[in-house]
């Protein structure tokens, strides 16, 4: 009898620990880029308390997401730089847009606000080159008569990690500067040729400094500069208008993308036509595998993006991202339809 009752007193164990275990909700692990971190961040708290699912992601800055979604160590990386289709198919990879955003020029410059500044592509180069040193130099009270700039050492701050965020801004400055092209070029992480320059580790680490330091001019996401309630500068678009960075302006420049066109969504909207185009426009990119290992949670992935994706929305206009078109939406989630499995067999819808 006894030892009955102790065989069965195991059994309840044993079963209350396996239905305990099934019962844990689960936990979906990204990394990557801190350019969307501010959205990424309130979508799955929100997804949290309404499904129970955890959606536990890092903001490590894009190359690190990268890295890790290529060694397996996350569920999905996050990427402000997208990668190639031979890139992607070397990895076994698909990468997805999941919002749009500006990068933006924020100073801390005492009397100048939000949006009092003016400046052009080759004047901000020119900055980050290191040749204009000061706020008096006459190439910037040249496009700001009236505006009261100090004779300041001017300290530019940049991204100390692998970015996305910089691989879009150093885009742009190749782009529109040979100099910049010739001697620095595009990339997540680049040699910045500035004197008494600082690295801020995330977009986080760059508007902390900017905020620290008088003088400073530096590179964020728009969401960051809203956040920490920073000046930022207007800049000078393709058309030749000086527009401030803003939904409707990052919505502008996101109205030329033609997703079908781009092989593995690979896309940059960087200095688009159009009067109100904001200058430094970029999707943020989600990357996963293929071929998924866990059935279950493959699938419970793939759902929390398609929620915000169709209940984000608001969300992310109000921190300052476009969200995608629903055609845009239609064309992803076709994607993961064909291309994401497991053991062979399709996991979308």
């Amino acid at each position: 009898m006894r030892k009955d009752f102790c065989l069965a007193g195991i059994i309840a164990v044993i079963l209350a620990l396996v239905f305990g275990a099934q019962a844990q909700p689960l936990t979906i692990n990204g990394a990557g880029a801190s350019f969307p971190y501010p959205i990424y961040s309130q979508w799955a708290y929100k997804y949290h308390r309404l499904t129970g699912v955890k959606i536990n992601y890092q903001s490590i800055g894009s190359g690190a997401g990268i890295a890790q979604i290529k060694a397996k160590t996350v569920d999905f990386g996050a990427s402000d730089a997208p990668l190639t289709a031979e890139e992607l198919q070397r990895a076994g990879l698909i990468q997805f847009p999941m919002v749009i955003g500006g990068v933006v020029p924020v100073i801390n410059l005492e009397g100048v606000g939000p949006g009092q500044l003016r400046l052009t592509p080759q004047v901000l180069a020119d900055i980050f080159l290191g040749k204009i040193a000061k706020w008096n130099d006459p190439a910037i009270p040249a496009l700001n008569p009236g505006l009261r700039l100090p004779d300041k050492k001017i300290t530019v701050v940049h991204r100390a990690d692998g970015s996305g965020t910089t691989w879009l801004f150093t885009h742009f400055l190749s782009h529109k500067s040979r100099e910049w092209r010739e001697k620095v070029g595009t990339g997540k992480s680049v040699r910045w040729p500035a004197p008494g320059s600082v690295g801020g580790k995330g977009n986080e680490g760059v508007a902390s400094y900017v905020k620290r330091v008088q003088g400073a001019i530096g590179y964020v996401e728009y969401a960051y500069a809203l956040q920490n309630e920073m000046s930022y500068a207007l800049l000078q678009n393709r058309a030749g208008r000086f527009v401030a960075p803003n939904l409707e302006t990052f919505q502008a420049a996101a109205a030329n993308a033609d997703w079908q066109k781009a092989p593995g969504f690979y896309l940059v909207l960087n200095d688009q036509p159009g009067e109100k185009s904001w200058p430094i426009t970029g999707a943020t990119y989600i990357l996963i595998h293929k071929e998924q290992p866990d059935a279950a949670k493959a699938e419970a992935m793939l759902k929390f993006f398609h929620w915000c994706y169709k209940h984000g929305v608001e969300m992310a206009e109000k921190l300052g991202y476009v969200p995608l078109p629903r055609e845009v939406v239609t064309l992803v989630e076709d994607v993961w339809a064909r291309e994401v499995k497991v053991r062979g067999k399709p996991v979308w819808p």
